[in-house]
């Protein structure tokens, strides 16, 4: 049953808005869109840019999880269904004085088989042993939601620092010590369900990994093509894109909001948690104070070229690695562009280097110290002097918000303390990466047209 057509506003242009639009439009009853993006651009953190050669490297996030339906469900709606690839190499490693690869039978880092572990050189026989021992350990309580808290009392200090941080935190810029348990849901998951994580865990990966197909999907032409797609769907079913649009008033206008002057029956804030807090400070003063604590964490991404001569394809065998905070100085994250992509042949072999995460701050730091510390870190760990062709450096303030821990029960405060036709939906609330902010929109949206749950409210987390 459909209710009454709305008029509807999408205060964000990043992914969550496009798609909060996009299913707002696509809903039966005729509803009427308008989406307010401040910047030049629809996109947000994703942005897809020619570089070295290359038509198409992304700047931000260069691939969504295949697991998570709602971002090739998105990508086949708006007509890049026969566009999407996956990565032709898809083992990392971790540095750890040397380049390891990742244990096999892992789960976010976890182990779930002992052997795989003791085989790897990556943990010390000590590190080996205390893990070994988590099914004979008294059950951890999962109330205080600290992931890293948790998985230290599990599986000792050195699966935390050297396996679940680096990467639980490449993909949050988190510092897992201070980030919620809760926010990762495989983990809570075994976290609650068992007292032997690694017992539990060993069942749902035996789970994963019979089920077929790739892990992770992006468009051929970049991640860009997904927001570009979108944003045309939706102009194409009658939407309304405005860019260089900041949104400066929101106000109760009867049974409906007022923004920028024009009144809408419905408000979606697609966009960050400091943004909507500022919006909504006089029409709903208890959510702004809630979501005005939600701390962030800042990255550079510093692309380099290498000619593809001293990158010949496969050196290493890996995608890419990632650096433990222990053994971090600015780098975090490497991406082997070239060898994960093969559609990023050419001349030049691309390299994504990741600077900064919470508690280390980057972007005080000139492109020129930035580029530098890259070309050094990346030298060191590879024993060799590496001589870039190519240097793009991207700058994503405030890119990553961070789940402290009890962070669901904030969101849903604020949830709660908005006043009817007001939604908050993005990576601020409802979890980090692609396809959980198309859902997070899209379950907005459902609510904005009358239809849906009556909360949007939950960690939806890649």
């Amino acid at each position: 049953m459909t209710g009454a057509a709305q008029r509807i506003a999408v205060i964000g242009g990043g992914i969550t808005g496009l798609a909060a639009a996009h299913a707002a439009l696509s809903h039966d009853g005729g509803h009427e869109v308008v989406l307010f993006e401040a910047s030049d651009r629809v996109g947000g953190k994703i942005l897809t840019s020619p570089f070295a050669g290359h038509a198409a490297i992304d700047e931000g996030p260069d691939a969504f999880l295949a697991r998570l339906p709602w971002g090739s469900a998105l990508a086949r709606a708006v007509g890049l269904g026969d566009q999407l690839v996956s990565p032709a190499v898809s083992r990392a490693a971790v540095w750890w004085d040397a380049l390891h690869p990742i244990p096999e039978g892992l789960l976010l880092g976890l182990p779930t088989e002992v052997l795989a572990l003791a085989r790897s050189p990556l943990l010390t026989w000590g590190g080996k042993l205390r893990a070994a021992t988590e099914p004979l350990r008294p059950h951890t309580s999962p109330a205080p939601d600290s992931l890293g808290a948790f998985v230290r009392a599990r599986f000792g200090d050195q699966v935390h620092l050297r396996l679940v941080d680096p990467l639980v935190g490449s993909i949050y810029a988190a510092d897992t010590d201070h980030f919620s348990l809760a926010a990762i849901p495989q983990i809570a998951e075994l976290a609650n369900s068992a007292r032997s994580v690694l017992l539990a865990g060993r069942k749902a990966r035996a789970r994963s990994v019979a089920a077929t197909g790739p892990i992770f999907y992006a468009p051929v032409g970049g991640m860009g093509t997904l927001t570009s797609a979108t944003a045309a769907a939706v102009s194409a079913a009658g939407g309304d894109i405005r860019i260089h649009a900041p949104v400066d008033e929101l106000a109760a206008d009867g049974r409906g909001w007022r923004v920028n002057g024009e009144r809408f029956d419905s408000v979606i804030l697609a966009c960050p948690a400091a943004t909507a807090a500022r919006l909504l400070s006089s029409a709903a003063p208890d959510a702004a104070q809630a979501i005005a604590t939600i701390p962030t964490a800042e990255v550079a991404i510093v692309s380099l070229a290498v000619l593809a001569t001293e990158w010949p394809r496969g050196r290493f065998g890996l995608s890419g690695y990632l650096v433990p905070k222990p053994k971090q100085q600015l780098v975090t994250a490497v991406s082997f562009g070239s060898q994960k992509w093969a559609h990023w042949g050419g001349v030049n072999s691309v390299l994504r280097v990741s600077l900064g995460r919470d508690g280390l701050p980057v972007l005080h730091l000139s492109d020129e110290q930035l580029t530098a510390a890259a070309i050094d870190e990346l030298s060191g760990h590879f024993g060799y002097a590496l001589q870039p062709t190519d240097v793009r450096i991207s700058r994503w303030p405030g890119a990553f918000p961070q789940y402290r821990p009890h962070h669901a029960d904030l969101v849903a405060m604020a949830t709660r303390a908005l006043p009817e036709g007001l939604t908050l939906a993005g990576a601020s609330y409802h979890g980090i990466g692609v396809p959980a902010c198309i859902r997070s929109g899209e379950l907005a949206a459902a609510r904005a047209a009358g239809r849906g749950a009556a909360s949007s409210g939950g960690a939806l987390t890649e």
